[in-house]
């Protein structure tokens, strides 16, 4: 009976004690009393020539489908119904000629022209690079800008990229998608053989200026 006596009395103490409001500058700090409390971590500050990971991965697709159809047809005709005598040119005057409504000229001409054309293209481009803190403006969007080269057998790529990104976008790995970037500017350029080899020749570049209509 003493220990339910006890430990009722007990239960009452810890109730009042909870239920007494706790004076200001009395408040248990938190950190030293939860095991479970974890503070949230400070926001990152960037500042002009960081570093920050973009994630590259672009994909577009174009399609166009083009028809015309033109028809053209005109007529001309002229007649000489009447000539100029010489013996009555000083007296500015006509008269009817032995020629009746000769024809002098008559002309007809038709144009049809039909075409087609449809275009369809789809671009995909991955890649990871390292980009430099180039402004940071005054509502804290970051202007970053970037550039790689490659070079390998001959072969010369080089890939350009800048764009505007926001500071919550930047994980805490300090990476950012090329997708939440604005103003984003990609430009991707290839030197070497390859492309000599993909591009028409002069030959062909001429042949198709003459007969592109």
């Amino acid at each position: 009976v003493l220990i339910a006596v006890q430990s009722a009395c007990a239960q009452s103490l810890f109730q009042r004690m909870m239920d007494e409001p706790t004076p200001v500058g009395t408040r248990m700090d938190l950190r030293t009393t939860s095991m479970y409390l974890v503070d949230p971590p400070e926001p990152r500050v960037f500042r002009a020539h960081d570093l920050i990971t973009v994630i590259v991965n672009e994909n577009s697709k174009a399609s166009s489908d083009q028809s015309l159809d033109t028809n053209k047809e005109s007529k001309y005709e002229d007649k000489l119904n009447s000539i100029l005598d010489p013996m009555q040119l000083l007296q500015l005057r006509l008269r009817g000629g032995d020629i009746n409504a000769l024809d002098l000229l008559d002309l007809e001409a038709k144009h049809e022209f039909k075409g087609d054309g449809k275009y369809d293209r789809k671009d995909q481009f991955s890649a990871q690079i390292a980009a430099e803190v180039i402004d940071v403006k005054p509502n804290g969007n970051l202007v970053l800008q970037a550039k790689k080269s490659i070079v390998m057998d001959g072969e010369h790529k080089t890939l350009v990229l800048s764009g505007l990104a926001r500071q919550e976008d930047i994980t805490n790995a300090n990476t950012v998608l090329s997708s939440q970037m604005a103003d984003l500017r990609l430009d991707v350029q290839h030197e070497g053989e390859l492309r000599k080899s993909s591009e028409k020749g002069l030959f062909t570049r001429v042949l198709d200026t003459l007969f592109n209509f």
